[in-house]
């Protein structure tokens, strides 16, 4: 990676790492290190977020699944831009989105995009199957 990402676009091959390494840091519950990924304000979903907003997102994602696990499936870099398809999987064990656990495993399907401004993200946008989740946790 460019050590000046003020000045220089990052290449492909950066930007992918950059991403690995990002999934890296979410399986490794590794959050306090986010302001190497995350503009101090992010744009998710429409709404701005502060950083440490969106680190106790992640807390709470882990908290209620302790060991979900982020699986990269397909990464597609064009520009500045970041397009993922990943598998969640995981055993919540206290409500999460608004399902209560079961005791069952899930897997499913999450999609993302980002927008990476000087060397880290500034817009994010998500969208996971919760009607996948639910299915699954019913039986």
């Amino acid at each position: 990676m460019s050590t000046d990402t003020t000045t220089a676009a990052m290449t492909t091959d950066e930007l992918r790492d950059f991403y690995v390494r990002y999934v890296g840091l979410a399986n490794s519950r590794d959050f306090d290190r986010m302001a190497d990924f995350a503009h101090e304000e992010v744009v998710m979903n429409g709404t701005p977020v502060k950083m440490a907003d969106m680190v106790a997102e992640f807390y709470r994602h882990v908290e209620a699944v302790p060991d979900l696990h982020w699986q990269i499936e397909d990464l597609v870099v064009e520009g500045n831009r970041i397009a993922a398809r990943l598998t969640d999987t995981g055993t919540p064990v206290q409500e999460w989105n608004g399902l209560t656990p079961t005791g069952r495993s899930v897997s499913f399907t999450e999609t993302a995009f980002y927008e990476v401004q000087d060397g880290r993200f500034k817009n994010m946008r998500y969208l996971m199957d919760t009607d996948g989740v639910r299915r699954q946790l019913a039986g």
